[in-house]
């Protein structure tokens, strides 16, 4: 019911309704609860790939340790003077849509989490802070951010703990990567297409597959250009 806490039997239904592919307003609707309930019932437990009924629910009946990383005091110190409400909604809409374009869950968050700070940088323990998990789950996630370049560290002038920063330049080092994974496929495409003869059915798929790359990441390659000109003058100035 409306208002009422959530029960170990409602957390199973919300585990088989993820199981199902259900929408969050669909087990919302089938549990008679808000969708916003199910949504940071979710989020809070792992997200729509790891959510687990019955570790969920032991969660939820554990008292919240005072100066815990997890309480609204704590994370408010990162938000700046916005309803961290508000904040932690744009984060956990951001997160959902980057796990669906292919981020894992904690490297979603990290980056939702760097995006929505007005200081565009978080230390390590901030994000602990922040997202409410362990050191080790933080340093697993920046590890792999590093390595993918969606992420850098800097020095933090004020200490020595080292901060994690969302490059502004990061979007646009992402589309030329896109631009030369395409390439690769198109020039593997075209070859086996030779390879296999353009005239047959089986080339002239690869043919066109591999013409129709080409021309589109040339398009991404100019418009990102263009658009990085206008939106990003001052990295260009860097290099």
């Amino acid at each position: 019911m409306p208002g009422q806490r959530l029960t170990q039997q409602d957390r199973r239904q919300i585990a088989a309704g993820l199981r199902d592919g259900l929408t969050y307003a669909a087990i919302a609707r089938n549990l008679d609860r808000p969708t916003s309930t199910i949504t940071r019932e979710v989020m809070r437990n792992g997200g729509p790939n790891d959510y687990r009924a019955d570790q969920a629910h032991r969660a939820s009946r554990q008292p919240v340790r005072q100066g815990s990383g997890r309480s609204a005091s704590g994370r408010a110190a990162d938000l700046g003077a916005r309803d961290p409400r508000v904040v932690e909604r744009v984060s956990k809409h951001l997160t959902e849509l980057l796990m669906q374009s292919g981020l894992p869950q904690m490297m979603a968050r990290v980056v939702a989490a760097l995006f929505t700070t007005d200081g565009g940088s978080l230390t390590s323990a901030e994000l602990v802070r922040r997202l409410g998990v362990s050191p080790a789950s933080i340093s697993k996630a920046v590890a792999y951010l590093e390595e993918m370049e969606i992420i850098k560290r800097e020095r933090d002038p004020r200490g020595r703990a080292e901060r994690y920063v969302m490059d502004d330049d990061v979007w646009y080092q992402a589309m030329l990567a896109s631009v030369r994974i395409n390439t690769l496929i198109a020039e593997a495409s075209r070859s086996s297409a030779q390879a296999l003869g353009v005239d047959t059915p089986a080339g002239t798929r690869l043919d066109k597959l591999g013409q129709f790359l080409i021309l589109v990441s040339d398009d991404l390659q100019r418009s990102a250009e263009h658009w990085r000109h206008i939106y990003a003058p001052e990295q260009q100035q860097k290099q």
